[in-house]
């Protein structure tokens, strides 16, 4: 078992960090003394050092699964920079390739193998696994063994067969995104022997969250990118379409933008990723088939335009950006019409079960869209956390609370016509029927049952559907209205509901977008916390990425804007400058140490050195 200095000592000479992260050393040494470990980490958090620090200090082969092709690619690509031995084994791999790397393998030369599921399970493949000294066994992505994930895949419950056939080594699975269920899920289904088991907070710190109504969304989108011209970002869509109308729109004016969905075929859809891996695009337009494992760590913005299906899908997509520690904004663009949408395909859901956990995510995922609470804190309290502060001064309803109007009339008004149609029908009805009763729509229902003659129809009129829709689901949300139990989506009142009929007490609710009268401005872009030339840092992301199309792989694998960032900060002109440099190990100093060195330094003939506070 190696010491903690020694561990620090390969965390420094071979990555560059001086130090882990929350976490990162406590499931480091567990693992290596044998135990069995469940992560659970955010994106972002260091989850790949969690196996990759360890691999360096066994003797013998850690075995990676993860679902991914290219972010096998990815993670070996980095690995191979940091001077790591390293490979992965894929379909993508011509027979040859293939062929070398199991050799390697046979004659004990790498430290770890990446590896997809489905390969495992080979009947060759158990004769090797038993010949490679497997040291450690990492499941990456362990989310996919459950079904109640959101992104499950059965292969992955064959991994549990590895216990027999591998029944002395130690296993680690490692998530981003788990509820407790899903936890559960994950130690049953991989057999994880009495594990050892760490949950890190799920809060992004460096992450600002905003929900704008989704009015003209293109024009909207057109107006974030303007702002954020040499930023990369992400666009999540709902749609194949929406994604190739959002991305035709963004290249006609003149944006480096393409289109990525399981419409395309298989080779535009691997080019179209690497150019965004590269930097030669820098916005991708996406369904959710985007994403997993995609380890690029200077997205630095993410857009959904459209309403996820689930609060889980959301924080993982979210997650993308920022990856690196600087800051990243994400935006949400929110109309009822998503929501009428996405009940329309559940509707047609045919599992009863399934249909009621998808009404369920959705109802959580539209309070967090409508809310006028911290988005932070709301986020945190779907994965059982509580965010200590009350203000997180990193979303749009910290940075500007939205108006708040006393709204004991229209509670009283819609509170009323859920007890009426109750009484008058008895049964339950929708919270769209309601608001047609409010506004007097005289729809198929309405005459049907009879609701035209309600006292209550028609008292609603003078307001918009948007609007007695958002009161119908902030009084939700407050616990006034419930959801009834049956087939249907209906309302119910609470007896919390009920007694604010009966008293009259007042009620304050959260004026809708449209009704509030000045526009909302985006949240203040919070800097990183380092400050630095602007204009060297420009030129050395030229340099970076010229050095990494010479070699074939994205620029984050030379260095990452963190790196190129504090060589901006403190201006470092020889290879020895470049030692206390973040993420500057040995192998990477021996190779583009004095590379930037001298590049700065002749940056420096013709530009004055700034100095930074702090």
């Amino acid at each position: 078992m190696p010491s903690l200095e020694e561990l620090l000592h390969s965390l420094h000479t071979v990555f560059g960090y001086d130090g882990f992260r929350p976490l990162q050393r406590e499931i480091i040494e567990t693992s290596l003394s044998g135990r069995d470990v469940f992560a659970l980490l955010p994106t972002g958090g260091g989850k790949s050092m969690c196996f990759q620090l360890p691999a360096l200090h066994r003797a013998g082969l850690t075995v990676v699964v993860s679902p991914l092709i290219a972010l096998m690619k990815d993670q070996v690509d980095q690995l191979q920079a940091a001077g790591v031995a390293a490979t992965f084994l894929n379909s993508s791999l011509d027979s040859a390739t293939a062929r070398s790397r199991l050799a390697g393998l046979h004659r004990g030369e790498f430290r770890l193998l990446y590896v997809a599921p489905e390969r495992l399970m080979l009947d060759n493949w158990k004769e090797n696994l038993r010949a490679w000294n497997v040291a450690c066994l990492a499941i990456d992505e362990a989310h996919c063994v459950s079904e109640w994930g959101h992104d499950f895949r059965p292969e992955f419950r064959q991994i549990a067969q590895l216990r027999d056939l591998l029944p002395e080594v130690p296993v680690i699975a490692l998530t981003a995104t788990a509820t407790e269920r899903v936890r559960a899920d994950i130690v049953q289904h991989l057999r994880l022997r009495d594990p050892a088991v760490f949950v890190a907070s799920f809060n992004r710190p460096n992450l600002t969250y905003k929900v704008q109504p989704k009015d003209e969304p293109l024009k909207q989108i057109l107006a974030w990118v303007k702002r954020r011209e040499d930023e990369s970002g992400i666009i999540y869509h709902a749609s194949r379409a929406a994604c190739e109308r959002t991305a035709e729109a963004l290249a006609a004016r003149g944006h480096a933008a393409r289109p990525y969905h399981a419409g395309l075929d298989a080779a535009e859809r691997a080019r179209n990723q690497e150019l965004f891996l590269r930097d030669e695009t820098k916005i991708i337009c996406a369904t959710i088939a985007f994403g997993m494992g995609i380890n690029k760590p200077n997205v630095r913005w993410v857009i959904h335009y459209d309403l996820p299906k689930n609060i889980e899908g959301y924080y993982q997509e979210t997650g993308r950006a920022g990856r690196d520690g600087l800051p990243g904004d994400c935006l949400l663009l929110y109309s009822g019409g998503d929501i009428a949408k996405q009940t329309h395909f559940i509707d047609e859901m045919t599992d009863a079960e399934e249909q009621r956990r998808a009404r369920e995510q959705l109802r959580l995922m539209s309070h967090y869209a409508e809310g006028s609470a911290c988005r932070r804190r709301e986020l945190l309290a779907y994965f059982g956390e509580t965010f200590p502060a009350d203000n997180c001064a990193a979303c749009d309803n910290c940075l500007e609370p939205r108006e708040t109007y006393d709204g004991t009339l229209d509670a009283q008004k819609f509170l009323s016509c859920v007890y009426r149609c109750r009484q008058a029908s008895r049964f339950g009805v929708g919270l769209n029927h309601i608001v047609e009763v409010l506004v007097g729509a005289k729809t198929d229902k309405v005459l049907k049952w009879g609701h035209e003659r309600l006292s209550t129809y028609g008292i609603g009129g003078d307001k918009s559907r948007h609007h007695w829709l958002s009161v119908g689901r902030e009084l939700q949300r407050l616990g006034h209205v419930c959801a009834g139990g049956g087939e249907f989506p209906t309302l119910e009142l609470t007896a919390e509901g009920l007694d604010v009929l009966k008293s009259r007490r007042p009620v304050t609710l959260t004026k809708p977008d449209e009704l509030t009268p000045k526009a909302r401005r985006s949240p203040i872009r919070r800097e990183g916390d380092l400050e630095c030339d602007e204009i060297l840092l420009a030129e050395l992301k030229k340099l970076r990425k010229r050095l990494a199309d010479e070699r074939e792989v994205p620029a984050y694998v030379i260095f990452g804007d963190k790196t190129l960032r504090q060589m901006a900060r403190e201006y470092p002109t020889s290879e020895r400058d470049m030692g206390g440099i973040f993420g500057m190990g040995e192998k990477k100093r021996e190779e583009f140490g004095s590379t930037f060195a001298r590049f700065i330094g002749q940056f420096l003939e013709t530009n004055p050195r700034q100095r930074f506070g702090g």
